[in-house]
């Protein structure tokens, strides 16, 4: 299969380009530096020089492409939202996907898109089971998922099939959440964020890595898909768990108020309530191979 990627080069797409390699497919990665990307890239696997929100040549790898995989964005973790950052984060998103979705207009054959969301798309809403067919919430990480989702679902047709995967906290030791909550509480800092019983949508990268594969080999699953564990913790356990992997203790509460004196909007990410449960992934199949949260820290910090 010949496969398109965005953000191929970054936490999700390092393990899916593997994986993808591994089994044969034809990868072209985008990429803003082909020179430094092509080091880091499996044998095989080609770089494409381009910016996703930015249209150019690259536009015609698409065209060739049996299925679009788009992990292109801008970070919402690093950095407090300003309005230039919240600017770039939009940007990063809307703008390389609608690119994407033209392109994929312009084909003859039949393509499959895959585009990232994320459980973001839920808003807080407590302790509410949330499936696919959960309305979207309130927020900004929840209006910019719709505007997202929105953006590919324009992609659909006969002969386009489009799957949104609804992303939870990617927990890897390279990079995101976990690297940065294991130095605190590995420091004796930690404790919970708020009142601790909002729920954290979680999933180990290689159980990411594997699901997209996986609705990638599915043609009947398509539209949104939670891509998180079957039963995610409260904040509070799941910094209890990362405290027993590391042998720590997690005693020290951040109250919301402070959180959000400190981290402005930003404060959502960790305040905010999702209880995402992955109702089509289990429908279809998927098998998860890291579905507990201390047997997937130690899998992944090495205790």
């Amino acid at each position: 299969m010949r496969i398109f990627v965005t953000g191929g080069t970054g936490l999700v797409g390092r393990r899916l380009v593997r994986l993808l390699a591994a089994r044969g497919d034809q990868v072209t990665c985008l990429t803003r530096n082909a020179e430094a990307a092509a080091g880091r890239l499996p044998p095989g696997v080609v770089a494409c020089e381009g910016d996703p929100a930015v249209g150019g040549p690259w536009l015609e790898k698409v065209r060739q492409a049996d299925a679009v995989i788009n992990l292109a964005g801008e970070s919402v973790g690093d950095g407090l939202w300003t309005r230039g950052k919240v600017k770039r984060i939009r940007r990063s998103r809307l703008a390389g996907t609608r690119n994407l979705v033209a392109a994929i207009a312009d084909t003859d054959h039949p393509v499959t898109l895959v585009s990232a969301s994320a459980a973001g798309f839920y808003g807080d809403q407590g302790d509410r089971a949330l499936g696919e067919n959960a309305a979207p919430g309130q927020g900004f990480l929840a209006r910019l998922a719709v505007e997202w989702e929105n953006a590919a679902r324009e992609a659909g047709s006969e002969r386009v099939r489009v799957v949104l995967l609804r992303i939870g906290a990617v927990l890897d030791p390279a990079g995101g959440m976990l690297p940065r909550l294991a130095k605190v509480v590995g420091a004796g800092l930690g404790g919970r964020l708020g009142n601790g019983r909002q729920y954290v949508p979680w999933i180990h990268g290689e159980d990411l890595a594997r699901a997209i594969l996986f609705v990638l080999d599915q043609p009947g699953l398509s539209g949104p898909v939670n891509a998180v564990v079957p039963d995610p913790p409260t904040q509070a356990q799941f910094v209890a768990s990362l405290a027993r992997v590391l042998g720590k203790s997690a005693r020290l509460p951040a109250p919301a108020f402070a959180l959000r004196m400190l981290l402005g909007r930003k404060a959502e990410i960790v305040l905010s309530s999702q209880r995402a449960v992955p109702n089509a992934l289990r429908a279809a199949g998927f098998r998860f191979e890291h579905a507990e949260l201390e047997p997937a820290l130690i899998d992944l910090l090495g205790r």
